[in-house]
């Protein structure tokens, strides 16, 4: 339906023609699947285009796709209401979970279980997410129009209306301008977070809470948190300041107090139950200068005009308020109403007070050696941040590529060197092999610090590490990376019941399979058994917010069912061993081929200046979609890359190297019986190999093959080719499938219905590549050609949807 209305819009817009062109196109790359000789076809089309026509048809490819996201979206939600509506609560929900934990468990460990559980998502801010805010508004006024449509009740008169709007919401698409047209700050994208707040978060708390309510049939534990760097990760991106830490926080303040407003004014009109049913309690009428005949209303208006006037001192005055409203209105009989409404708005002040969400901060190890007049200027941000929003709003300092324990020391002493000393977390973030394996020894001296000893006995001896899941990636390839991964949590795991310490481990996963990305609830079961212990904490990258949190019942079933595979890998039970013992011996057998293989790639001679004769690496650094350079330093060098570019720039490629390259040689290095073996017993190993076979079927040979050609090093494009037919290869036989994603039907259609679509984007993406290299072409052809490049780059992403 969304399709045949973008034709409708584009053939009004640009005549039949244009469509014509858009359709041509499309027929050809859908058989080019088939045969060969229509992809040459569709080269020689593309090609035939001026550059103006060449723009409209990307935008068209690009349009189609943002609406085939929504469509999907769309349905995911309604497939979840569905089967929520079924006489069984669905799987891994807090129901069901509920159901089979608790008898299983007893009622002391059950108790004792959810009294612990932490659940902690942290955005951050990464150039994956290529939309502008404008475009996402408007594919969510699409959206509206698809809910009015969904309606069973909806008349014809008002479909008839629905409808009208639908064209009118495409048509507005349509005409938005998709790619930006000035660089992206850091508050520009602190707002992009803020929008999902308004949009799913705020109102998605209850909705959980309420569901664990009822799973537990008690008052539920306050177990979800929620971080941010946004406005705080200075790790590298100079546009971050101590002054844009303050207004980051300013600008989460003002939609967290303005929410709450909202609620309370929402809520406050609609509680008309008067003295003589429902009579005030002494607390609540002493707080009302003239009690009237609705004082619970009149109260929590009363409470409305305090937070739009900005009169309450912190978020603890507003819970005192709120909780005398409540106490009033149960002690007067009126308990469904205390627990109702005003109990949901309770958890609301109590999740996101007056701030949101903690903004953490993050720095570079090497940065605070220089001790500059930034760094202390940002101590004194945190300092200022926590004497008005409290310590829970600034706490966490994350101190990246962190090799000692001095690196931790070094942020204490800057600290001490402001004006105001404020109370800091410092949380150390291992990325390099080198790095994790010395994890537990670098904690032993972290323990010594005491500044660190002074919060282990503030804490409840609470520690937390981060790991770093994009850089391991980046330097050692998918297959060691996950390993070794394992192993630190492992290893710490153990050192934190050695030292008697609260350990929660930070997963810095980004969106891409290359990055540590996949379904969240399956990499916690993954984790080596006790590191997950209740707390789990993880960033949410990129375009996977939107996809995650964009939609508020896909955001509550993605929430249940990360917090479902927490209380089950923190289960107490003697079943559930590491199998990375069992698995030993194949583990060593399968690393040290696969690094081997992965290094020998990115070592060879000439590699750098090869990657970025074929990567749109530098193309993609003139793109204003993040705030942060692409490097950490002005070389070409591949340690100066970011690991998010790195992932960026194969997924445009169609290759999504990063998510397999390796994995091929070190499972040829074992026996096929026992990586089967391991398959069906390992988690850690299943959950990687079914990552690799998503991320092998979003790459495309063909395609990619066309990206390898742009460099003069057949050499290095034999061996990448060669890895991916070897990884294919191994990767079905260890699967035993005959085919990629045999066993997710309708993940593999999804991905099979979108690739001859992005396949038209990667060669309008390369006709673009093509001009604007050549010294030949004319700066308005140039200008054309970056445009091309850009809603390329924009269609590519929303189709291929995991890409950074």
């Amino acid at each position: 339906m969304l399709g045949d209305v973008l034709g409708k819009v584009i053939a009004e817009f640009g005549g039949e023609g244009l469509l014509r062109d858009v359709e041509s196109l499309r027929r050809l790359v859908i058989r080019a699947r088939d045969d060969g000789r229509f992809e040459r076809d569709a080269e020689r089309l593309v090609a035939s285009w001026r550059l103006d026509r060449a723009e409209l048809v990307a935008r068209a490819f690009t349009c189609y796709f943002h609406l085939a996201n929504l469509a999907e979206e769309h349905h995911r939600a309604r497939v979840i209401r569905e089967r929520e509506r079924g006489p069984e609560p669905l799987p891994e929900s807090l129901a069901a979970t509920v159901a089979e934990l608790r008898p299983k468990l007893g009622r002391k460990r059950f108790a004792a279980l959810i009294a612990g559980l932490e659940v902690h998502p942290v955005f951050t801010a990464h150039p994956t997410e290529a939309r502008r805010r404008a475009v996402v508004t408007a594919i969510r006024r699409i959206g509206d129009q698809l809910e009015r449509l969904d309606d069973p009740r909806i008349s014809r008169p008002e479909e008839t209306e629905a409808r009208r709007r639908l064209a009118e919401e495409v048509d507005g698409l349509w005409r938005t301008a998709l790619m930006r047209t000035h660089q992206v700050t850091p508050l520009d994208e602190v707002r992009s977070f803020t929008a999902v707040f308004d949009e799913t978060l705020f109102r998605m708390v209850p909705e959980v809470l309420r569901s664990f309510e009822a799973a537990l049939g008690e008052a539920p534990p306050l177990f979800l948190r929620f971080g941010s760097w946004i406005g705080g990760d200075r790790d590298g991106n100079p546009a971050v300041t101590a002054a844009v830490t303050r207004e980051a926080m300013q600008i989460q303040s003002e939609h967290a107090m303005l929410g709450l407003e909202t609620v309370a004014n929402r809520v406050g009109r609609a509680l008309t139950v008067d003295a003589a049913t429902t009579p005030p309690s002494r607390a609540l009428a002493r707080r009302l200068r003239q009690p009237g005949a609705e004082p619970h209303r009149q109260f929590l208006l009363d409470v409305a005009g305090r937070l739009h006037a900005r009169r309450y001192r912190d978020a603890s005055e507003l819970l005192d308020d709120l909780r005398i409203l409540q106490s009033s209105l149960a002690a007067a009989g009126a308990g469904r109403l205390a627990d109702g409404e005003v109990q949901a708005l309770i958890w609301q002040a109590e999740t996101f007070g007056f701030h949101l969400a903690e903004l953490e901060v993050r720095q570079h190890s090497g940065v605070h050696a220089q001790a500059t007049r930034e760094s202390i200027q940002t101590m004194e941000a945190i300092a200022d941040l926590q004497s008005r929003f409290g310590e829970a709003a600034c706490r966490r300092y994350v101190v990246s590529f962190t090799r000692s324990a001095a690196d931790v020391a070094a942020v204490y002493d800057l600290a001490r060197r402001a004006r105001q000393t404020p109370a800091l977390d410092v949380v150390p973030l291992f990325e390099s092999l080198e790095d994790l394996r010395r994890a537990p020894a670098v904690m032993d001296g972290v323990l010594e610090i005491p500044e660190v000893k002074q919060r282990l006995e503030k804490n409840g001896r609470s520690v937390e590490v981060m790991l770093g899941y994009s850089d391991s990636a980046k330097e050692i390839g998918p297959l060691s990376a996950t390993i070794a991964l394992h192993d630190a949590q492992a290893a710490l795991t153990a050192w934190a019941k050695r030292r008697g310490v609260r350990l929660t481990l930070f997963h810095g996963r980004g969106g891409a399979l290359g990055r540590g990305g996949g379904p969240a609830n399956r990499a916690v079961r993954a984790q080596a058994p006790g590191s997950v212990a209740g707390r789990f904490k993880v960033t949410e990258q990129g375009e996977v917010i939107f996809a995650r949190y964009g939609n508020r019942a896909i955001a509550r079933r993605h929430i249940e069912q990360v917090t479902s595979a927490v209380l089950e890998a923190s289960a107490p039970s003697s079943v559930r061993d590491d199998r990375a013992h069992e698995f030993r011996e194949l583990a060593e057998q399968v690393d040290a081929p696969s690094r081997t293989a992965y290094r020998a790639l990115v070592e060879a001679s000439g590699f750098e200046d090869w990657f970025a004769a074929i990567a749109p690496l530098e193309e993609l650094g003139r793109l204003r979609i993040a705030s942060r350079p692409a490097r950490r330093a002005r070389t070409r060098r591949l340690e100066d890359l970011r690991a998010i570019p790195w992932v960026f720039a194969w997924s445009q490629m169609r290759l999504n190297l990063p998510g397999w390259y390796g994995i091929g040689s070190g499972l040829a290095a074992a026996s096929l019986a026992e990586l089967r073996r391991a398959y069906g017993r390992w988690p850690l190993f299943n959950a990687m190999l079914d990552n690799a076979e998503m991320s092998l079927a979003k790459t495309d040979r063909r395609i990619a093959e066309r990206y390898l050609a742009l460099g003069d090093r057949a050499d290095l494009g034999q061996m990448v080719l060669r890895e991916y037919d070897l990884t294919l290869e191994m990767v079905l036989a260890v699967t035993g499938h005959r085919r990629l994603l045999e066993d997710r039907r309708v993940l593999s259609w999804a991905i099979e219905l979108r690739n001859p679509y992005v396949d038209a984007l990667s060669h309008l993406q390369l006709r673009s590549l093509r001009a604007m290299r050549n010294p030949k072409t004319s700066r308005s052809d140039r200008a054309k050609a970056e445009r091309v490049f850009q809603l390329s780059v924009n269609g590519v992403a929303a189709g291929l949807q995991n890409t950074g």
